[in-house]
């Protein structure tokens, strides 16, 4: 068969052929022009650019064929890139940080920093083993002979649930314990969480009539004289508790309570900088949206499908409101809705209180909120624990706290200021230790009580404001809108360091020993490993530590040394003692230390990284979280976008007066670290990481002591 001459390399025809498929550098302009515009051009927009640049259709469609996959094959190579990068960034940061923790010099004694890693050798535990072992084979002897049979049964330990984060050595796969209480929970250390069973119709009468009288005791609490309430230390007002017992004990009733029974009442009263109908619509947030659901039909039908979700989203609003004393909060069903003048409303809440620390309980309430407008510009919101009889009847465990009748008095004062009065009652049985550390300010009622709400409540509404009309001040030419991004990442950033810090039974802590193990002044460290699926944190193996230590300076000077960029080298590991630029400040509250920073390290191998970081304090304590983002994320944050998709991995402190009744001055830091340990969920924990932040820990919480001269113990 003759193909004739056109195909043979070297002829006129072939030739001809290869100049015609290229295309001149005029055609090429015109094309990706028009490819920026529409890499899919229709058949008309083809026929015009073949019209115009001398080409025939199909030459057009080809080409745009051909561009699209060029762009998509270099997408696919630029994505590989990035995540090799990412790879190689992690990995060089796990190797700097321990090339960091070898190089510390001992701030007490001159000489090289002791790490924990010698704990965790292969060997050691080997040893450790078989010693355990042999002394497991002479008591079960000895015990045997005891009975006068053998033991056919132990008591078993529980099973670390690990699964594909078994704990191995060097990477070789065989599980390691670290000790007895260790427990790493693969799925976040969470139990799952059941909310109380809402209130059926026979209860509601009894639910309205107990809601009155919570109401009408809180409001003579509230406005009560010297007789029930009394000045403590630092001119707290606290519930006078015999003089209560005898004005409100019920007739026929006894006020007998056991010997683990601690009640605590304060009460406190200040001015916010939020109006009096905001401040209702913030903790009565859940019943307006819920006013909106019961006008969709057939609301039966789908409230047990959308409810539950609802309840998490509607609550977010008062964990974001107090986010250093509220871990959780849901709305359990809602008795009365306020929508006609917001003069009413009940409803029945979960809420779960922390004081950010691993070793000091949480407290869990099941519990009425009743609010109703007094007079004119006047409302009262009280809260008061259901019956624990129906905690029992529907299978729930016997609750450990109870809240009695308590709330504030909102009062609006006209000039976009409202006076807040709160109250705060209740009584806690738990047998479980206080941590030492802990120990006065808990049993001071200081905690929990009315004084610390407030000065949240105060710091909310100056942050609040501070979102709504950001600070005119110039701060590297950001905009408003700019702002209020980095606003509402920082305001993320806090809320996952508070909640991760929870002492909830979600969370499954373990002790590891190490220095400050049962000191008096030092809690030991604390871990927890999750896998982190939120898609506000990276993805992958996270592994939390913290400990808290007392040192005996002030709150206000630990705040002003940890929160100052000029100081940071000083307690900062992984700054090698590089000094950090503040490149951005807005400013967020009264306190001049209240601030959110973007902060930069002066080294050269640092200038891709950031540190985002916000400090805050008031009069019940303090707080400095921190947390790197990257550059491409800082200048999205820069330019006003929506900063949801950032993922963060926030470390901190938290600074809380000692609360004891000598007149030395005291605080008690907590110190948390967050390391992705894996990008990679099904990875395995090193035993490496944990001694890696045990040791970070240590070397921090040591060069604070150092840096404020508290010396190595006390």
């Amino acid at each position: 068969m003759d193909f004739g001459d056109d195909l043979v390399p070297g002829s006129e025809a072939h030739r001809r052929k290869k100049r015609y498929h290229r295309h001149t550098p005029r055609q090429i302009q015109q094309l990706e022009a028009m490819f920026k515009e529409c890499p899919h051009p229709d058949e008309n927009q083809r026929l015009h650019l073949s019209r115009e640049l001398g080409l025939e259709p199909r030459q057009i469609k080809f080409w745009f064929q051909n561009r699209r996959t060029q762009m998509k094959a270099q997408h696919e190579r630029a994505d590989n890139c990035f995540l090799r990068a990412e790879n190689d960034k992690i990995r060089c940061e796990n190797i700097a940080m321990r090339e960091a923790l070898k190089n510390v010099i001992c701030p007490t004694c001159g000489g090289p920093h002791s790490g924990a890693d010698d704990y965790f050798d292969e060997h050691k535990l080997r040893m450790e083993n078989a010693h355990l072992k042999e002394e497991l084979d002479r008591v079960s002897s000895l015990t045997s002979k005891y009975l006068g049979r053998p033991i056919t049964q132990l008591p078993s330990m529980q099973p670390l649930s690990m699964s594909s984060l078994e704990l191995s050595v060097g990477g070789l796969g065989s599980p390691v314990a670290l000790g007895p209480a260790l427990d790493l929970d693969p799925l976040g250390g969470s139990s799952p969480f059941q909310l109380p069973a809402p209130v059926s119709e026979m209860e509601r009468p009894m639910m309205a009539e107990m809601a009155t009288r919570a109401m009408d005791e809180f409001i003579r609490l509230a406005q009560a004289g010297e007789h029930l309430w009394v000045k403590a230390a630092g001119g707290r007002e606290v519930l006078n508790v015999d003089t209560y017992d005898s004005i409100f004990a019920k007739p026929g009733s006894s006020s007998f309570r056991g010997p683990d029974v601690h009640v605590e009442g304060s009460r406190d009263s200040c001015l916010v900088l939020t109006s009096a109908i905001a401040l209702v619509d913030m903790f009565m947030d859940s019943v307006r949206l819920r006013c909106i659901l019961t006008s969709i039909d057939r609301w039966n039908r789908l409230r047990d499908v959308h409810w539950p979700l609802l309840c998490v989203s509607l609550q977010s609003k008062w964990t974001e409101f107090f986010p250093t004393i509220v871990t959780r909060a849901r709305t359990i069903d809602v008795l009365v809705n306020g929508m006609a003048g917001r003069s009413e409303s009940l409803v029945l809440m979960y809420e779960e209180l922390h004081v950010m620390s691993p070793v000091v309980p949480t407290r869990e309430f099941c519990f009425l909120r009743y609010c109703r407008q007094i007079e004119q510009g006047l409302w009262a919101i009280a809260d008061v624990s259901v019956d624990l009889q129906r905690d029992a009847r529907y299978g729930a465990p016997p609750a450990r706290s109870r809240r009695l009748p308590s709330g504030c008095l909102i009062a609006d004062m006209s000039n976009g200021y409202s006076k807040v009065t709160w109250v705060e009652h209740m009584e806690t049985e738990d047998k479980t230790p206080i941590n030492q550390l802990y120990r006065d300010l808990v049993l001071s009622g200081a905690a929990f009580g009315a004084h610390r709400w407030l000065a949240a409540l105060q710091r909310a509404c100056e942050r609040h404001a501070c979102l709504v009309t950001p600070p005119h001040r110039d701060i590297a030419g950001v905009t408003l809108e700019g702002k209020r991004s980095m606003m509402r990442l920082s305001q993320r950033m806090v809320g996952s360091f508070c909640a991760s810090l929870s002492a909830s039974q979600q969370h499954r802590w373990t002790t590891l020993s190490g220095p400050g193990a049962g000191v008096d002044d030092a809690a030991g460290v604390r871990v927890m490993v999750h896998r982190s699926t939120d898609p506000g944190q990276p993805s992958g193996v996270v592994l939390s530590a913290a400990t808290s230590i007392w040192l005996p300076v002030s709150c206000d000077r630990v705040f002003a040394f940890v929160s100052d960029e000029n100081t940071r080298s000083q307690w900062d590991v992984l700054s090698h003692g590089n000094p950090v630029q503040e490149v951005s400040r807005i400013p967020n509250g009264s306190h001049p230390g209240n601030s959110i920073s973007l902060l930069r390290g002066l080294n050269a191998s640092q200038n891709s990284m950031l540190i985002l970081q916000e400090s805050c304090a008031d009069a019940s304590g303090s707080l400095v979280v921190y947390a790197p983002i990257d550059l491409p994320a800082a200048n999205v944050v820069m330019s006003g976008e929506d900063p949801s998709a950032i993922p963060l991995l926030p470390s901190g402190f938290t600074i809380l007066p000692d609360g004891r009744a000598s007149s030395s001055t005291g605080s008690v830091v907590t110190v948390a670290f967050q390391i992705l340990v894996s990008s990679l969920p099904s990875s395995r924990l090193n035993a490496e990481s944990v001694a890696t932040v045990n040791s970070l820990i240590g070397t921090t919480v040591e060069q604070i002591k150092a840096a404020l001269n508290c010396g190595s113990s006390h």
